[in-house]
């Protein structure tokens, strides 16, 4: 396998690269980032060395060899820059890509729209495009719980419809989900969409709850908890993420012969295209959230009541039935055991 990981300074894609070129030292991995400044990029930076990327010879279409990593290899660069792509496209020869590259966040989205556009629609039009050209075997990318938008059922099956998003993120992620099923349909390129539940873990993204409560807790500030406490997350421990994402890479996308457009399935279709879940299948409150964490930081936190933000929705809760049927995989890492680990890793890291 050859495989194109964009994404790779973040969270998931450097939890992702680091445990695939692990795990299969035959690999050629490749990963691609443009660091940009959403959050602290010295967080990014200290990622790419921890998996032997030196940034300060990171140019812009440079390749960097890991120094730790013996089949890993890294680009600085945006997926907007289709030169950019091309070259590294002719030059690695990939036969797999997952695309982890997106301009995350809820609520940045009612500040800046624009990169929600450049990066997540632009940028994904781009891979997909370069994957369609260059035959790739499988094209793997990340979707999100966020495209559940107003829907009330619980929990979200990827059966749903997913019509009503309530936010331009969560519509850039719907629009990824459409592009991806035109691809597979019209030029055969297997396609496989990845909705993520509220991704949590060591090295993870400074902007989500866990990392901002444990910050405030520890800097003895209040912690500001949406929806009056009553939010639920389907808090999905980064390893769980990780081994999901392997195997759906290794499991190609196939055309489902049971489909009919006169009651349409949206997590599968007559052409190769496939849409999972991945959550860890059981709804936390936030107030439970923060009371663990508590523990384990030995700590009181002082909690601030908050309306519900616009573009939040009150409860994730992911159907995973498919991603058990499909590639024999639930998550099953409690919050009590990702907690403590995040935790350990956060006063090891900052502290």
């Amino acid at each position: 396998m050859r495989l194109l990981v964009t994404g790779a300074a973040g969270f998931i894609g450097f939890h992702l690269v680091k445990k695939i070129s692990e795990q299969y030292p035959d690999y050629h991995i490749v990963g691609l980032d443009s660091i940009n400044n959403y959050y602290d990029i010295n967080l990014k930076i200290s990622r790419l060395k921890n998996i032997g990327i030196d940034i300060d010879e990171a140019l812009d279409g440079r390749e960097i060899k890991s120094k730790v990593l013996p089949n890993f290899y890294f680009y600085k660069g945006h997926l907007e820059n289709r030169e950019l792509l091309l070259r590294i496209f002719e030059k690695e020869k990939f036969t797999h890509v997952c695309n982890l590259a997106a301009q995350a966040g809820v609520r940045y989205s009612l500040i800046n729209p624009q990169a929600y556009i450049d990066s997540n629609i632009i940028g994904f039009a781009n891979i997909i495009e370069f994957s369609r050209q260059f035959n790739i075997e499988h094209f793997v990318y990340a979707s999100s719980s966020s495209v559940y938008g107003l829907n009330e059922e619980m929990p979200f099956s990827v059966h749903h419809n997913v019509d009503h998003p309530i936010s331009l993120y969560a519509a850039s992620k719907k629009s990824n989900e459409l592009i991806a099923h035109s691809y597979s349909y019209l030029f055969n390129l297997p396609t496989t969409g990845l909705r993520f539940f509220t991704v949590y873990g060591p090295w993870g993204r400074p902007d989500m709850a866990m990392f901002l409560f444990t910050k405030a807790i520890i800097e003895g500030k209040p912690i500001k908890v949406f929806n009056n406490g009553n939010m639920k997350r389907d808090f999905t421990y980064i390893d769980d993420i990780v081994e999901g994402v392997m195997r759906v890479i290794h499991k190609t996308a196939s055309p489902n012969p049971e489909w009919t457009g006169l009651s349409p399935d949206s997590s599968s279709s007559k052409a190769a295209y496939k849409i999972y879940n991945i959550g860890n299948n059981h709804p936390v409150s936030i107030s439970k959230f923060i009371d663990v964490l508590e523990k384990e930081l030995d700590m009181p936190a002082t909690r601030e009541l908050m309306p519900l933000q616009p573009g939040d929705v009150p409860e994730t809760f992911a159907d995973i039935d498919n991603l058990i049927e499909d590639i024999g995989y639930k998550p099953n890492v409690s919050v009590e055991t990702g907690i403590k680990n995040f935790v350990n890793w956060y006063k090891e890291y900052y502290l």
